[in-house]
């Protein structure tokens, strides 16, 4: 549905609301993550969950200045 939304946008519209879909995705990725974290056997999994974790909040608080919050 967010898609289809997205192709009909144009703009500053398309622009929040790309953003606001990212960073719903983005949060779902940390929480996967963090389930490997919590559960997960390979220390190198459990390491790529890590930076995973690390790099996508701080992508998230980066998209949220650009929301204006």
């Amino acid at each position: 549905a967010t898609m289809t939304k997205l192709k009909l946008l144009r703009g500053a519209d398309f622009d929040k609301l790309w953003l606001q879909s990212m960073i719903g995705h983005h949060q779902g990725a940390i929480e996967m993550a963090n389930t490997e974290v919590a559960a997960g056997q390979s220390p190198d999994m459990i390491a790529l969950a890590k930076n995973i974790i690390t790099a996508q909040e701080a992508e998230i608080d980066q998209m949220k200045q650009m929301l204006g919050g």
